[in-house]
């Protein structure tokens, strides 16, 4: 993996599958109840917080921020992908999409009421994380609640097809919770549950709320 590299590659793939990973996406999260029922705890746990704005980080199309919108959370995306954003504001014009990479945000400090990163740190080597968290803690609230859904398991693979046979070039790293957890901890956070999804399954992943600490 090119260590100086990953983003741009990130950034172009999604960029080249935008549309056919949109129409994928558009409707799938109506078949994925233990998904729903987790955002709709986040939700509730936004609310309980005081609310306010709520960042999804590496957005995509905005489904999942526009099913937080549904529930009533002030929802707003932010993806590398210029042409993912793109799709997001024509999907869903009435809500706010920018174009920002999570290693990299212009938050200010305590400025948001929660976060999500579903299935987008999967992009992310083990050794950003960290920073992408600490930068995270700094955004959030205290009591703030985060929400991170990421694929189960140990190591790295390239992806070089994907979303209609476009080729791409996005490595792909599975983790165990605990490490995810451990990684939370060091940022400030207290990690509230952990939920493994389809565990016996070729693909497994994995739910963790946590909190930002006061």
């Amino acid at each position: 993996m090119n260590p100086d590299g990953w983003l741009a590659d990130t950034r172009s793939s999604y960029d080249t599958v935008a549309v056919s990973y949109a129409d994928q996406l558009r409707e799938a999260l109506g078949g994925l109840p233990y998904l729903q029922a987790a955002l709709g705890l986040f939700a509730d746990a936004v609310a309980e917080a005081g609310g306010g704005p709520v960042a999804d980080l590496g957005c995509g199309p905005g489904h999942i921020t526009a099913h937080l919108h549904s529930l009533g959370v002030d929802a707003f995306g932010i993806d590398i992908s210029p042409g993912m954003v793109d799709v997001a504001r024509n999907d869903h014009p009435a809500l706010r999409f920018e174009v920002g990479s999570m290693t990299d945000l212009h938050l200010v400090d305590e400025s948001i009421a929660g976060a999500l990163a579903f299935w987008s740190l999967i992009h992310v080597p083990d050794g950003e994380v960290p920073t992408v968290l600490d930068a995270l803690s700094r955004a959030l609230r205290p009591g703030a609640p985060l929400l991170i859904g990421f694929h189960v398991g140990d190591g790295s693979r390239l992806k070089t097809q994907g979303y209609g046979g476009h080729p791409m070039k996005v490595y792909i790293h599975r983790r165990r919770p605990a490490q995810v957890s451990a990684w939370l901890r060091e940022s400030g956070f207290t990690v509230e549950t952990e939920m493994l999804l389809d565990p016996e399954g070729s693909a497994p992943g994995a739910i963790l709320f946590a909190r930002r600490r006061s």
